[in-house]
């Protein structure tokens, strides 16, 4: 009996010591960031600047997103595209590493909505504000209600859809403001276009947080809201896990709950590429084939080894990865269609 119980605890031992020499022996890489799209190199810039000097992922994202909103294109900020009606309404939401959440939704004339849904997380009861209660939060916080004017690009194009009033979805016209998809002349024929910056990040502590703001669907039905400011949907951070983002065609990531689902395919130990691959294909059995030839939606994710990848509908979708000063690159979404 004691010769068994002798063999069984060094047997464990030997295992446990064998387990904690591969924890140990797994570099993990933080801080890192990442972010949707191209015009994530410039928001990751600037979150890097926080995570570099040892601040929190929190403030990363919000620091990393709002450069995207000020930038003044057609898909992200009060620059972007209108409603139908010719307004701009804009989306954002944030969550920290402790579950801890705010979005704000249908927000009118506020220049960094992203700071807007922190303020909610951080001074109210409530997860969610939106339009009308939204702004009149936002003002009392401090932030200026800006113009309500489109900016030139977004008014030609707006000009331009009213010919016809069509809603026709361009593949992957989701790109930075020095993207040619931005060019006026390509919403001529009455195509829409929606766009979102998502970003999550994980700090020195390994902490995870994440952000995502956007104009929604140019020319969208007015009062329509999209995935980015639901959280589970647009975005979701676990700190036991990871985090993801979304981007591309709201309704069919709310429709799976699609950043929660990436988060829960990575809890069951998928890398973060293989749980966003899993998330697309849920996507496109709920919607078929043929129809999801006419959309695009793309995940990203890191988890808490600092492991990150994407994954999308269709081809050309890309991401921003950060995890060094010199380490600041485009990966290109592998895709299934």
């Amino acid at each position: 009996m004691q010769r068994r119980q002798f063999i069984n605890l060094s047997s464990l031992g030997l295992s446990a010591f064998t387990f904690s020499s591969f924890k140990s022996s797994s570099a993990i890489r933080k801080p890192i960031v990442i972010s949707t799209w191209d015009a994530g190199i410039e928001a990751n810039k600037a979150a890097w600047k926080v995570l570099s000097n040892g601040g929190h992922a929190l403030d990363a994202v919000e620091q990393g997103v709002m450069v995207t909103e000020s930038s003044q294109n057609c898909c992200v900020g009060l620059g972007a595209n209108p409603d139908r009606d010719g307004f701009v309404t804009l989306d954002a939401s944030i969550m920290d590493h402790q579950f801890n959440c705010g979005s704000v939704a249908f927000l009118e004339r506020i220049k960094h909505p992203i700071s807007v849904a922190r303020r909610v997380m951080e001074k109210t009861p409530h997860v969610m504000l939106v339009g009308e209660g939204a702004q009149q939060f936002a003002v009392a916080e401090g932030f200026p209600l800006e113009s309500d004017k489109l900016s030139n690009d977004a008014k030609k194009a707006y000009e331009n859809w009213l010919k016809k009033s069509e809603y026709k979805p361009v593949i992957n016209i989701e790109r930075s403001q020095k993207s040619t998809a931005f060019a006026p002349s390509k919403l001529e024929n009455g195509e829409w276009n929606h766009d979102t910056i998502g970003m999550v990040a994980m700090d020195a502590n390994g902490n995870l947080s994440g952000s995502c703001t956007t104009s929604g669907q140019g020319f969208k039905m007015r009062g329509r809201v999209g995935d980015s400011p639901i959280i589970g949907a647009g975005l979701f951070v676990d700190n036991e896990v990871g985090a993801a983002t979304a981007t591309g065609q709201g309704e069919d990531v709310i429709r799976i709950c699609g950043s929660h689902l990436v988060v829960e395919f990575m809890r069951q130990g998928l890398h973060p590429e293989a749980a966003c691959k899993k998330a697309v294909e849920r996507i496109i059995k709920a919607k078929g084939i043929e129809k999801s030839k006419l959309i695009q939606v793309g995940f990203i994710a890191i988890n808490k080894q600092g492991e990150y990848g994407g994954y999308c509908i269709q081809k050309g979708f890309n991401f921003a990865v950060c995890y060094a000063d010199d380490q600041n690159f485009l990966v290109d979404g592998k895709y299934i269609l």
